[in-house]
């Protein structure tokens, strides 16, 4: 399907913008002098910017097609690329990151998600739904891994060009506002379907009370996830480890090209074993692994425990979005996608504030094991729940 091509497309390019501004943004901000705490209150900003923003999309659906909100949220990521390269004081940073676009997760949590995870929704047989946000998410983790690869270029780059490395991460920013405008272009090819506003302003009807449950539960794990944003791990690396830029843009790289792949796995996973169990037995591991790397006691055994975790941490992703789309009906498809984001951007936002601050306020990286222990808890709630609540294809 043409559309569905078209949406890939623009994800692949999304992401390349979030895998490098994700890892460029603590370099960034402490090469500006802000501390742990305040690149934390930056990321905060930003998530819970981004939250609002998605609600705001939600509300303004009955009137607009999601095409006309996904061109409009292009121009405000153009913008949040040029006006963060030239904020350099605390306030009007952490006011851009929360009026704007960027993203300091390896994960998507922006505006354009349930718009076009709704699209995707529509875009095929159930029988192929999980594959299809599969393919949706590994091409967005391939692009945040060759975004966060690409770092390494800044320093050879600064000395080829004998400029100082704040002026070309300044041209980082406006390079991420650049792929906003190329995702305009993209966008545009869209159809203009009267019919997809029509269905935004459907809402929830009989799926409401599972909706909430499955948001409440999303936003649980989201939480702890918000004390391990991509951005905050790199900051603990470069502070516990020493791992410089190029080393982590490396690690980066492979590690979300390994997350990319595994996903592919999820739905044939799915099909033997179901949704929800290929969510919670590919998760739990996952993130006993991070509680682990927390008393890691060398950079090489961190390394391989977040390595193993990244294999395993996001064949949940295309599950969890195909199970919320088979468990509601069509035309609740598209509410349920920003109920069930919207909360989850919400929790993930509260965290990094409090995660930036534990990591200035002792050596231990407790945000590590806070994170994981909660995304465990949030694992065995979800099994205990919804085991027995069956999508189509599993009746």
């Amino acid at each position: 399907m043409r559309s569905a091509r078209l949406l890939l497309t623009t994800k692949a390019l999304r992401g390349v913008g979030d895998g490098f501004t994700a890892l460029l943004l603590p370099v960034y901000l402490t090469g500006l002098g802000l501390s742990a705490f305040q690149v934390g209150i930056v990321a905060t900003c930003a998530m819970l910017g981004s939250a609002l923003l998605t609600l705001g999309v939600g509300l303004a659906g009955h009137r607009v097609s999601a095409r006309t909100l996904l061109l409009v949220s292009c121009g405000l990521m153009l913008a949040t690329g040029l006006a963060f390269s030239q904020a350099h004081a605390f306030w009007p940073l952490a006011m851009v990151a929360f009026v704007g676009t960027l993203n300091p997760s390896s994960g998507d949590v922006s505006v354009f998600v349930p718009l076009e995870q709704a699209m995707m929704a529509h875009a095929g047989p159930d029988s192929e739904r999980t594959t299809r946000f599969a393919t949706y998410n590994v091409v967005g983790a391939a692009g945040v891994a060759l975004g966060a690869l690409s770092v390494g270029l800044i320093d050879p780059l600064s000395e080829a060009l004998a400029r100082p490395r704040g002026d070309l991460l300044e041209a980082a920013f406006v390079l991420y506002g650049l792929i906003g405008a190329a995702a305009f272009l993209i966008y545009r090819r869209l159809p203009d379907d009267k019919a997809e506003a029509a269905e935004l302003r459907t809402g929830l009807g009989p799926s409401r009370k599972r909706v909430f449950q499955l948001a409440a539960l999303f936003s649980l794990d989201s939480f702890g996830g918000g004390f391990l944003v991509q951005s905050l791990l790199a900051l603990w690396l470069f502070d516990h480890f020493g791992l410089s830029l190029a080393a982590a843009g490396a690690f980066f790289f492979w590690t979300g090209l390994l997350t990319a792949g595994s996903q592919f796995a999820a739905g044939h996973l799915a099909r033997r074993i179901g949704l929800i169990n290929t969510m919670v037995f590919t998760h739990i591991p996952a993130n006993l692994c991070v509680i682990a790397a927390a008393f890691a006691p060398s950079l090489p055994v961190a390394l391989a425990l977040l390595t193993v975790r990244s294999a395993l941490s996001s064949m949940d992703v295309p599950a969890r979005t195909s199970y919320v789309m088979a468990v509601v009906t069509p035309p609740e498809r598209a509410a349920a996608a920003g109920m069930t984001n919207v909360p989850r951007s919400l929790a993930a936002a509260l965290s990094p504030t409090l995660a930036g601050a534990l990591f200035t306020a002792t050596v231990f990286p407790w945000p590590l094991l806070i994170g994981g222990g909660l995304k465990v808890v949030y694992d065995l709630l979800l099994l205990n729940q919804f085991r027995h609540v069956k999508p189509p294809e599993e009746l």
